[in-house]
C-alpha cells in the first residue's frame, strides 16, 4: 500500500511540474508572438501603400501614397534593378508624439523598393507628387519596345 501511495505522490509531482512547464511554454510562445506582431506592424506602418500598372504603351506606372510629406523630403532613385522611394513624414511644428490620443498615421522614414526589369530606361524617370500621392512613369528603352512590322 506505501508503494502505491509513494508513486501517486511522485505522479502528482510530475504532472504539476509539466503542468508548470506547460504554462511557462504558453507565456514564451504569447510573449514572442506579442513581438513579432509589434515588429511587423512597426515595419508595415513605414510601408507606403503603393500601386503599380502597365499602360499600353509598355510603360510603368506607380502611384505612392504619401499624404503630409513634403516634395523636398522625397527621395527617388534607380540603382543596380532596383527602384527606392524614400521619404520622411514629419510631425506638424505644434504637435510631438505625446500629443495624439491617436496616431494611425506613421511618421519618419518610409521607404518602397520596387524590382526594376533590364528593359526600364533608367535615364528617363519621371515623378510628380500631387495632393498627397506620388505618380512614377517609367518607359521601356526604345530596343525593348514593341516594334510594328509591315509586310511588303
Amino acid at each position: 500500500m506505501e508503494v502505491i501511495q509513494k508513486a501517486k505522490e511522485i505522479g502528482s509531482k510530475v504532472e504539476n511540474s509539466v503542468k508548470e512547464l506547460g504554462s511557462e511554454i504558453e507565456k514564451g510562445a504569447e510573449l514572442v508572438a506579442n513581438k513579432a506582431s509589434e515588429a511587423f506592424e512597426n515595419l508595415a506602418s513605414h510601408i507606403p501603400f503603393s500601386n503599380l500598372a502597365k499602360k499600353e504603351d509598355s510603360g510603368f506606372h506607380i502611384e505612392i501614397d504619401l499624404p503630409g510629406v513634403d516634395k523636398k523630403d522625397i527621395n527617388i532613385y534607380a540603382e543596380d534593378d532596383m527602384l527606392v522611394v524614400s521619404a520622411i513624414r514629419h510631425y506638424k511644428n505644434e504637435l510631438t508624439k505625446d500629443s495624439y490620443y491617436l496616431c494611425e498615421s506613421s511618421f519618419g522614414k518610409l521607404e518602397r523598393r520596387y524590382s526594376l526589369p533590364d528593359n526600364v530606361d533608367r535615364e528617363n524617370i519621371d515623378a510628380q507628387l500631387k495632393d498627397g500621392r506620388l505618380t512614377i512613369e517609367l518607359q521601356k528603352t526604345e530596343a525593348s519596345k514593341a516594334k510594328r512590322i509591315s509586310i511588303k
